[in-house]
Order: structure tokens, then C-alpha cells, then sequence
């Protein structure tokens, strides 16, 4: 345990500086600067690049490959494996009640879905109220940074590719599971992201490979971001979007 601590001590140091520092609201974004514009579009290309070489062809094999009702299985898995994680931000942001919530709905999956491969907790209004470590720092008062292109990711923000990176460490399971199950959780979840890929594959072509398929990304995830955060969006800003998106 000592080592464990010592091992990710600067990142728990860096995310009690963060709290302790919190001190006001984050200040609500507005508009769609773009001052990394350059570096962003020369990874949006690698990007597609990346998707056109491996991720679509892989996602086409495994959702021809995979029945959809196997598929689903993975899906849940990966859903309800994630949602320690989901607890602790509930935490860090003083959201008692939706850990508890999320906290029995994986008790409830885990014990009597089957290990989380069956969504039980759903039909008895456990429904998973998801959050993220971006969401965690948005409460905590951190500004939303500039818009980033992130590799293999994609859409971002300063401050939500550092919740990404963080998530990746918030969840207990990877310090509970047995050595031989431990990633068990991370490859589902890679799954999961190849079955999206399969599922909404014509919308996100639509996006990646449309003219002005860059733009459109941005506004896209700029807007329904601030939307999930409960950040008012102005009219004309959601105008812009459709807009792009109509053509």
C-alpha cells in the first residue's frame, strides 16, 4: 500500500492543490476560440487517418463478427466496471446522494446482473447518473481551457483532457481485481468504443469525413459539453451549429 501511495503521490498532491485552490465558481465559457487551431486540425487529420486505417475496419469486423446481444453484454460490462470510478467524483464534488445511487445500482449489477453483465439496476430506477473527473474540476472552479484536439480521443478541452487522464486512476477496481482480471475492465471498454463505432457509424463518418467536418466536431462538443455542465449556451451560438451542420 505504502508503495501504491508513493507511486501516484504528485497526482494526489496536484489534485488536493487543485481543491484546495477551488475557491470560486469556474468562470461560464462563451464562443469557440480556437488559438490551438493549427496543432488541433494536424490531429484532427491523424485522427481520421487513424480511424480510417484501424478503428472503423476493426469496429466492421467485430460488429459482423460479434452478435448485437454479445455486444450489449460487453457494453454493460464495461458501464457498470467504470462506475467506482463515477462514485469517487461523485465524492470529490460533495454529491452524497448520486454515490449512494451509483453505488447500489453496482452493487445491484454485480451481484444479481451477473458480475455487471446484465443491467438490472435500470428496471428498478437505478439508472446510472454519470459524471466525469472534467465535471469534477468544473465544480471545483477550474476554467474550461482552451479547445484541444486530443489523439485517438478527439474533441476536448484543457480541462477535460486532464479529467481523462485522471479517470484513469479514480477507478478502485484497478487497485482491487486480482493481477490476472486487472485490465479486464479497460479491454471491455476498448470493446465498447469499437461496438459504438459499428453502431453510429454513418453519423460519425458524417462528421469526420464532411467538409467542414472539423468545425462541426468543435461546435458539436463545445456546445453539448457546457449543456452537460449546466452551462447556459446563448441562442446564437446554438444557431451556429445547425447552421454548420445543415450547410
Amino acid at each position: 500500500m505504502t508503495k501504491l501511495i508513493t507511486k501516484y503521490s504528485p497526482a494526489i498532491a496536484g489534485l488536493l492543490l487543485v481543491a484546495l485552490g477551488a475557491c470560486a465558481k469556474a468562470p461560464a465559457p462563451s464562443g469557440y476560440a480556437d488559438p490551438h487551431e493549427v496543432q488541433n486540425r494536424r490531429t484532427h487529420g491523424a485522427n481520421i487517418d487513424l480511424d480510417r486505417a484501424l478503428v472503423s475496419p476493426a469496429s466492421d469486423v467485430y460488429g459482423e463478427a460479434v452478435p448485437r446481444e454479445v455486444r450489449d453484454v460487453v457494453s454493460v460490462f464495461s458501464d457498470n466496471a467504470s462506475l467506482p470510478g463515477v462514485v469517487v467524483n461523485n465524492i470529490l464534488q460533495g454529491n452524497v446522494e448520486d454515490a449512494a445511487h451509483n453505488a447500489i445500482r453496482f452493487l445491484f449489477n454485480t451481484t444479481f446482473g451477473l458480475l455487471g453483465t446484465i443491467d438490472v439496476a435500470t428496471d428498478i430506477g437505478l439508472e446510472e447518473r454519470d459524471t466525469d473527473f472534467g465535471e469534477t474540476l468544473h465544480i471545483w472552479g477550474a476554467p474550461e481551457g482552451d479547445y484541444v484536439v486530443l489523439p485517438v480521443f478527439g474533441p476536448s478541452t484543457e480541462r477535460d483532457g486532464f479529467g481523462i487522464v485522471a479517470d484513469f486512476f479514480l477507478n478502485p477496481l484497478s487497485l482491487v481485481l486480482p493481477t490476472d482480471v486487472k485490465h479486464l475492465p479497460k479491454a471491455t471498454w476498448v470493446l465498447s468504443k469499437f461496438g459504438d463505432r459499428y453502431t453510429f457509424g454513418d453519423t460519425i463518418d458524417e462528421f469526420y469525413y464532411s467538409e467542414d467536418g472539423y468545425e462541426l466536431m468543435q461546435l458539436y462538443y463545445l456546445d453539448s459539453r457546457r449543456y452537460e455542465l449546466g452551462i447556459e449556451v446563448e441562442d446564437t451560438e446554438l444557431e451556429d451549429i445547425y447552421d454548420a451542420y445543415d450547410g
